[in-house]
């Protein structure tokens, strides 16, 4: 288990045990606060399983990671580039 998944497990279970202590107080600011270090908890969880998967990805087909990353920089290229000529045509 990789350690940032481990954090977000951590955290979403303290979210868990905060939002249950602001329910039984009533305390409803405790209990938003801990239904967002729950969700961010998952949030950090999601991005640690992305970014494994993403290794594992690379691993296993360095040629399509690299298709693909090649792809994403000419569409960023692309839409920058209509983008500074709209500009462009403004002025």
């Amino acid at each position: 288990m990789d350690t940032n998944s481990a954090e977000g497990a951590v955290k979403e279970l303290a979210g868990k045990v905060q939002s249950a202590a602001g329910d039984a107080l009533g305390d409803a600011g405790m209990q938003v606060s801990g239904k967002a270090r729950e969700l961010s908890g998952k949030a950090q969880r999601l991005c640690a399983n992305t970014t494994s998967l993403m290794r594992d990805t690379t691993v296993e087909n360095p040629f399509t990671t690299l298709a693909v990353a090649a792809l994403a920089g000419f569409v960023v290229g692309a839409l920058w580039s209509h983008n500074s000529s709209d500009r462009d045509s403004r002025r």
